[in-house]
């Protein structure tokens, strides 16, 4: 409804709206939006662009899942059309296997371990830089036929200084190398040690001399996935310790029929022994101590002496070689016979009780006294050298002979 003015009254008009002030308002904010994404040309951008891609690209074989995959030969990572920067290799414990990059190829530095699974983690750069990464998994196989090695000395002892450390493997080897590269032995205070062959199944190391006492030995054997022979493959992954105690190296002259034992370069004791017979001569040669028996049977049916004696409880008896060579207490021959005479079939006897009871016996003392892996060294008899497998003989071989086996 419109008022009129009454006569005499001034006309008052509302004040005029701007044409377009809420299309104003709304287009703002539009316009702001336009403003940031254009460009000088009025253009809109969107996004900024993504780099290129890398032109680099990682090969790993196996291939991503393959199973039934060799321990040794088949794993590789290379680049193409780049550069190998980083290779991780580790197991399903999370394990890294070690390797490196030689001519533009990554290897692994050992065998891989059977019926393993592995993950492999592996970058690339291109000529730019730009990275570009592989990630795969794979299964060793499983092998059928398996060996282990049996080692000797065991875990913890405490030995004497003529102890080898000998392996001897539950089949044949015919790949040598790599089941040395799967065997590794190390002292402290360090030492040389080489290691040497006993026909296709044992494996002892030494070093040149006697170990020095009190040195600690380690054995790593890392033989899981070591192809020993075809299509037999190593399980072991172990490491085992022992310790050289004092030195004592007894000495046997079988022809004045004594004996001195000597430990740390002082001379303990000479007593008198009975040697090898004429016709079973003891052999001459070091050897060691390999085994102890507070008391045992000997008969020598077992060493190819047929029914000529049969002995149940030979006391205080310390084995010198595989052969059947002891150092042993002996009850039945007399005291008389020790100093005196050579009586034996080939071991050396100390005078002894039956029953081993009497503690101040030669026999019983040199039980007490002795270590596996003490040295007893026999010489002036009418025999031959021990050969250096039978038994621990192995230090008749010269330190030439010993490398180069």
């Amino acid at each position: 409804m419109n008022v009129q003015p009454k006569p005499g009254e001034p006309v008052r008009r509302r004040p005029a709206r701007r044409a377009g002030g809420a299309l104003a308002l709304l287009l703002a904010p539009l316009m702001l939006l336009s403003a940031c994404g254009g460009d000088a040309d009025g253009k809109t951008s969107g996004r900024a662009a993504r780099p290129a891609a890398s032109q680099a690209a990682v090969v790993i074989a196996p291939g991503d899942g393959a199973r039934d995959v060799a321990t040794s030969g088949a794993l590789k990572v290379t680049a193409q059309q780049g550069t190998l920067r980083s290779v991780k290799v580790t197991d399903a414990k999370g394990h890294a296997v070690g390797g490196k990059i030689s001519a533009g190829v990554w290897r692994p530095s050992s065998h891989l371990g059977a019926s393993t699974r592995y993950t492999v983690d592996a970058v690339a750069v291109d000529a730019e830089g730009r990275r570009a990464a592989q990630h795969t998994t794979f299964t060793t196989l499983v092998p059928k036929h398996t060996f282990i090695g049996r080692y000797s000395p065991e875990n913890g002892r405490r030995v004497g200084v003529g102890m080898p450390v000998s392996i001897r493997f539950t089949r044949g080897i015919t790949d040598f190398r790599a089941v040395e590269r799967g065997v590794t032995v190390t002292a402290r205070p360090a030492v040389p040690i080489a290691g040497h062959w006993f026909g296709n199944d044992r494996l002892d190391f030494r070093p040149e001399k006697y170990w020095a006492p009190g040195t600690e030995v380690t054995l790593r054997l890392a033989l899981d996935g070591v192809e020993g022979r075809p299509g037999v493959y190593g399980t072991q992954a172990k490491e085992v310790s022992f310790t050289i105690g004092r030195s004592q190296v007894s000495t046997v002259d079988a022809r004045s029929k004594r004996m001195t034992v000597v430990r740390d370069g002082k001379t303990l004791k000479n007593v008198p022994i009975s040697a090898g017979a004429p016709g079973t001569e003891t052999y001459n040669g070091q050897m060691v101590i390999s085994e102890k028996h507070p008391v045992t049977r000997m008969n020598g049916q077992t060493v190819g002496f047929g029914g000529q004696y049969d002995i149940k409880d030979v006391p205080h008896a310390m084995r010198l070689s595989t052969s059947g060579t002891f150092i042993h207490g002996n009850y039945w021959s007399g005291r008389a016979a020790f100093g005196t005479r050579n009586a034996s079939h080939g071991c050396v006897g100390l005078y002894d009780r039956r029953g081993g009871g009497d503690p101040d016996t030669p026999a019983a003392w040199f039980y007490r006294n002795s270590l596996i892996g003490d040295v007893v060294i026999v010489k002036n008899s009418h025999d031959g050298t021990v050969q250096p497998d039978n038994g621990f003989g192995d230090w008749n071989l010269s330190w030439a002979k010993w490398q180069a086996g």
